[in-house]
């Protein structure tokens, strides 16, 4: 079975970074989660990173995910209006070093 992993890019409200962090740090380790790490790409860009066992741990963990998206969408603006406020990808392992 392969590893999956997925990515979600933010842009947080200016002023509300430390809160925005403060929610993603306080957040649970899912069931199947290798690895979930927030990276700041701007002053107010971020991406989300995470390391799956696999597609179905990923799935299974799907709502608690989108609650967590949920409990800060109030501190993102608007990528586009096509995106709304999160970019989501995900996709199975390749490789890894």
């Amino acid at each position: 079975m392969s590893k999956h992993t997925n990515v979600v890019r933010f842009r947080v409200k200016a002023g509300q970074q430390d809160e925005f962090e403060r929610i993603f740090k306080a957040a649970d380790k899912w069931d199947g989660m290798l690895l979930h790490v927030l990276a700041k790409t701007g002053e107010q860009s971020y991406v989300a990173y995470g390391l799956w066992e696999s597609e179905e741990d990923m799935q299974n963990a799907m709502p608690q995910m989108i609650s967590l998206l949920d409990s800060s969408r109030h501190l993102m603006e608007e990528l586009s209006p096509e995106l709304g406020v999160t970019d989501p990808v995900s996709g199975t392992v390749v490789f890894e070093v």
